[in-house]
């Protein structure tokens, strides 16, 4: 799981790279599963929610906002 505290120090790149890389992960959890190859479902719920995670900061980020 992904730290908020630590992901306001990265870059708005950093940041998108992060999200890419997470929807990609998502997507192949959301696969395996459909055919029942994934060990650990729950996964998919943490991938979820890193992904909201990131999309927040870095919506944050481009409306100025500094917490």
């Amino acid at each position: 799981m992904l730290k908020a505290a630590e992901l306001r120090n990265l870059s708005r790149q950093e940041l998108e790279d992060k999200i890419v890389a997470l929807k990609k992960s998502l997507f192949e959890m959301i696969s395996k599963k459909e055919t029942g190859r994934i060990e650990k479902p729950s996964l998919i719920k943490d991938a979820r929610r890193d992904v909201a995670r990131l999309e927040t900061i870095l919506s944050e980020m481009k409306q100025g906002k500094d917490k």
